[in-house]
C-alpha cells in the first residue's frame, strides 16, 4: 500500500461515486469497446481497464487506489483480469467501480474452418502433487483462430472433468449425501459445507482445485447438520435432518456450479453470515473478535490461511482479509490444541481513520457479518521435516504466526528451534506479550525477541526496524545444513524489504514464505 493524499480515503471515494458526477466521461452511455479502442486509453489522465469482459474508466480512481497509481497503470489499456486476480481477487470491483463502467468488450465471432470438429475429447492420467494418480476427461473447445501467412493456429479453451461421484439416500427423518473422492488423507480442513435455507453447498478441496456439490433441496431441512469424514478412504457423509417427515422424490434441483471440478480461484468467494459473540481488548487499539459459524456450516480454517470479511458500508460492499487466530496461545504442546470448529477468532487492529475497522469496532454483540471460505497458498507440509522455524512479524502480521506456532510445536517432531522476531512501535503495541513470554519459559524450543522502533527510555530490549544486520543477528541455522523455513508477515514495505534482506543473507526462495492477501 502507498500513503494516500488527504481526502482520498475509501469513504471519500464512496462519497464521490454517490455525488452524481460523471466518472466515465460518457454522460451515462454504455458502449461496446474494441481492443483497439481500449488500447488508446493507456495514460494516467485517460486510463481504461478491462476486468472479466467489462471495461472501466479508472482515471478518477487513480488517487484513491490504496496500491498506488503505478499498480493500476500496469493494466492500462489492456485486459487486467489476470493481474487483478493475482493481487486482490477478493475486492468487489463491481461495487467499487460501478459508476466507472464504460461498457462491455466487443466480441468478434469467428467460424471454425469447414470440416473441422468443434470438440476433441481425450482421456488421460494426470498426477496431482501429493495425491494418487486420478483419471480425467479433458475437453478441448475451439476458442478462437489466428490466421497467419501459411499457418493456421487454433487456440483451445480447456475444461477438466474430475471423476468424483456422489449419492444420497433417506430415512423417515434423515437425508444423507455421500461424496466419494478416493482421496487419501482427507480431513476436516478440506471439506466445507453450508446449508442456507434450502441451498446445500459442499466443496471438497483438492490442491488448488475443488469439487462442488450444490443443489436447491427438494424440501426444507433443520439447522442442525453433521459431517462425517472417513479420512483413509476419502468418503464424506453430509447428514441433514428433515423438517417434515415426508418422502423426497429427489435430492433437489442442481445449481449452475453443481458437480464441477475447477480451479478454486475460478469459483469466486462464497460467504456465510456469522454472529459476533464476544469482543475482547488485546491492546489499546487491537481487539479479539469471536464469530460463531451457523449451525448448518462445517468449516475449519487451515493453518496459514485467511478469510475475507464483507460488510455493506454506505451502500458499497467493502471486503478485507484477516487471518484467524486461536482464542489464546496454548502453553502445553504435548497434544494438538482442541478447537470446537464452531467459532472463528480474529485479532483486528482498529484504525481511527479506517472505514472498515471502525465499522467492525461498532458491530454489536449478536449482530452478523459475512465471512468467506478460507484462501491462501501456505501448506502445512512445508513444516513436516523442519529443524528451524523463524517467524518475522510486524504488528498484526503476528496473526498467521499464532496457528503456525501452535502447529509446529505440537506436530513437527524434528523441530529444534522456533524463533519469533516481533517488530512493533512501542511496548503497548505488543500483542499477547505475556503469553509469548510464558511460552518461551515453558518450551525450550521457543524463543521470542521483541524489537521496538519507538521505545521509551526505559526499554532495555532491542530497538530499530527490520534490517539486514538485525536479521543476520537473529536468523541463524541451528546447524550448518539444517532445514529451515522463514515466514514473514506485516505491512507490504516490511515484507518486501525483509524478503530481500533474507535473500541477500543467502536464504533461498524455497526457504522463505511471505504471507500476503
Amino acid at each position: 500500500q502507498v500513503p494516500l493524499k488527504p481526502g482520498r480515503s475509501l469513504m471519500d471515494w464512496i462519497r464521490l461515486t454517490k455525488s452524481g458526477k460523471d466518472l466515465t466521461g460518457l454522460k451515462g452511455r454504455l458502449i461496446e469497446v474494441t481492443e483497439d479502442e481500449l488500447a488508446k486509453h493507456n495514460k494516467k489522465e485517460d486510463c481504461w481497464i478491462c476486468i472479466r469482459g467489462f471495461v472501466y474508466n479508472v482515471t478518477p480512481y487513480m488517487e484513491y487506489h490504496p496500491g498506488g497509481e503505478d499498480e493500476l497503470m500496469k493494466a492500462a489499456g489492456t485486459d487486467g483480469t489476470d493481474l487483478f486476480d493475482q493481487v486482490h481477487r477478493w475486492v468487489n470491483y463491481e461495487s467499487m467501480l460501478k459508476e466507472c463502467l464504460v461498457g462491455r468488450m466487443a466480441v468478434k465471432p469467428i467460424a471454425a474452418p469447414k470440416g473441422e470438429g468443434c470438440c476433441i475429447y481425450s482421456v488421460f492420467l494426470q498426477q496431482i502433487p501429493g495425491d494418487e494418480t486420478i483419471l480425467y476427461m479433458k475437453t478441448f473447445t475451439i476458442k478462437y483462430i489466428l490466421v497467419c501467412p501459411k499457418k493456421v493456429y487454433i487456440v483451445f479453451s480447456v475444461l477438466y472433468f474430475f471423476f468424483y461421484s456422489y449419492d444420497w439416500f433417506q430415512t423417515d427423518n434423515l437425508i444423507t449425501i455421500v461424496i466419494y473422492t478416493k482421496q487419501k488423507d482427507m480431513n476436516a480442513e478440506l471439506v466445507i459445507v453450508d446449508c442456507q435455507d434450502k441451498r446445500l453447498r459442499g466443496e471438497i478441496i483438492v490442491g488448488d482445485h475443488s469439487y462442488l456439490v450444490e443443489v436447491d433441496l427438494d424440501h426444507a431441512v433443520q439447522e442442525d447438520m453433521a459431517v462425517n469424514i472417513a479420512e483413509k478412504v476419502g468418503k464424506i457423509e453430509i447428514i441433514l435432518k428433515k423438517k417434515d417427515n415426508v418422502h423426497w422424490k429427489m435430492l433437489g434441483q442442481p445449481l449452475e456450479s453443481h458437480n464441477t471440478f475447477i480451479k478454486r480461484t475460478d469459483r469466486g468467494l462464497f460467504y456465510r453470515k456469522c454472529k459476533l459473540v464476544s469482543k475482547t481488548e488485546v491492546t489499546h487499539d487491537t481487539k479479539l473478535l469471536c464469530l460463531m459459524l451457523p449451525k448448518s456450516t462445517h468449516l475449519h480454517v487451515p493453518t496459514g490461511q485467511h478469510v475475507y470479511l464483507k460488510k455493506n458500508i454506505a451502500g458499497t460492499e467493502v471486503v478485507k482479509p484477516y487471518t484467524p487466530v486461536l482464542p489464546f496461545l496454548p502453553l502445553d504442546f504435548k497434544e494438538a490444541f482442541s478447537h470446537d470448529g464452531a467459532h472463528i477468532y480474529l485479532m483486528i487492529k482498529i484504525y481511527s481513520c479506517g472505514l472498515f475497522t471502525q465499522a467492525l469496532d461498532h458491530l454489536q454483540i449478536g449482530h452478523y457479518i459475512s465471512v468467506s471460505n478460507p484462501e491462501g497458498n501456505f501448506k502445512k507440509s512445508e513444516l513436516q521435516t523442519l529443524e528451524d522455524l523463524f517467524l518475522l512479524a510486524a504488528g498484526t502480521g503476528f496473526t498467521p504466526m499464532v496457528k503456525l506456532l501452535s502447529f509446529a510445536l505440537t506436530e513437527v517432531s524434528c523441530l529444534r528451534t522456533v524463533k519469533l522476531i516481533f517488530f512493533n512501535k512501542t511496548e503497548d503495541d505488543i500483542l499477547w506479550r505475556n503469553q509469548l513470554e510464558q511460552l518461551a519459559l515453558k518450551d525450550e524450543r521457543f524463543e521470542v525477541q521483541f524489537i521496538l522502533s519507538q521505545p521509551t527510555k526505559d526499554w532495555v530490549g532491542k530497538q530499530g526496524k527490520i534490517s539486514s544486520s538485525l536479521l543476520s543477528e537473529f536468523v541463524k541455522r541451528s546447524r550448518k545444513d539444517s532445514k529451515v523455513l522463514i515466514c514473514i508477515c506485516g505491512p507490504t514495505p516490511f515484507t518486501e524489504q525483509g524478503v530481500q534482506y533474507l535473500k541477500d543473507l543467502g536464504y533461498s526462495q524455497e526457504e522463505i514464505h511471505a504471507f500476503t492477501a
